[in-house]
């Protein structure tokens, strides 16, 4: 990916280092976090990832000190993150809207967001209450090492992918779906959350197209990085990575087909009208 020398998002929020002790926890319950499906490695529910001192968490205070970008490593997240602005604002102008920019927080170890208390090893996240990307960038070298999906432009789909789930929630999907949780069994729910994630991959790959056709920034070999890495994180190959088999009724985030299928399509069509994984008969 073409992103040196680049303009970068002003809204990257720098915390490492800082021991996630200074962001306030807004509102009292657990809010439905979007993430990565790299918590499946450690075979527990993601809720619990985030109950963990929730309340002690809502006395601290709020003041922090926000950063720019100090590394080559962030200053790449923070070029990413202005090309998905780039990107939205234009197509949100074309559909008659006003997008609204998510801030990305970079922070090591663990942090606390608007949904709560959160480890490095929760793996990137959208909190929908804070409006916010929380990226740990030491899962970059999990993502490269483990799940064998390096390269920038995997770094940049993951970055994206949460981006897309800021989309949903500024479109109104992502509250449908939590609105529908109570009234369905577990495994219902868990099949409308891979619809959820599969068209936040799918909107990803619609900031692919825009990065390719119209900043010109994609190189050889960056596609396939992105779709190595939707592959990679695809709840059939965690599964099987960290149980040896699979329970597809557990899949909250698709398998590594579905998700490289849906990011193709929106990198292929860059059409809206053909991410509505919700209705989507064959996902």
């Amino acid at each position: 990916m073409l992103w040196q020398g680049r303009r970068e998002s002003e809204n990257v929020e720098d915390e490492r280092g800082s021991g996630g002790g200074g962001r306030l926890v807004m509102g009292g319950g657990i809010c439905t976090v979007i993430l990565v499906v790299v918590y499946l490695l450690l075979g527990g529910n993601p809720q619990a990832l985030f109950q963990s001192g929730q309340q002690a968490q809502l006395s601290q205070p709020a003041q922090i000190d926000s950063q720019g970008p100090r590394d080559e490593a962030s200053k790449f997240v923070a070029v990413v993150l202005a090309d998905t602005e780039d990107a939205w604002h234009e197509i949100f102008r074309q559909m008659g809207r006003q997008y609204e920019e998510p801030k990305l927080v970079l922070f090591t170890d663990q942090t606390r967001s608007g949904c709560g208390f959160a480890s490095g090893a929760t793996g990137p996240f959208y909190c929908p209450e804070d409006r916010r990307v929380y990226v740990d960038l030491g899962f970059y070298r999990l993502l490269q090492e483990r799940l064998g999906a390096g390269g920038d432009f995997a770094e940049a789909y993951v970055i994206a992918h949460e981006v897309g789930h800021h989309v949903q929630n500024l479109l109104g999907i992502s509250d449908r779906l939590q609105a529908a949780r109570g009234r369905m069994s577990q495994s219902e729910y868990n099949r409308l959350s891979v619809r959820l994630e599969l068209q936040a991959d799918f909107l990803a790959g619609v900031w692919t197209r825009y990065a390719d056709r119209v900043k010109h920034v994609v190189e050889a070999g960056d596609i396939e990085e992105a779709m190595r890495a939707a592959g990679a994180v695809g709840d059939d190959r965690l599964q099987r990575s960290s149980r040896g088999y699979v329970v597809p009724d557990s899949f909250t985030h698709g398998t590594s087909e579905q998700r490289v299928r849906w990011f193709r399509r929106g990198y292929e069509t860059g059409d809206l009208r053909q991410g509505d994984t919700f209705n989507a008969p064959d996902l």
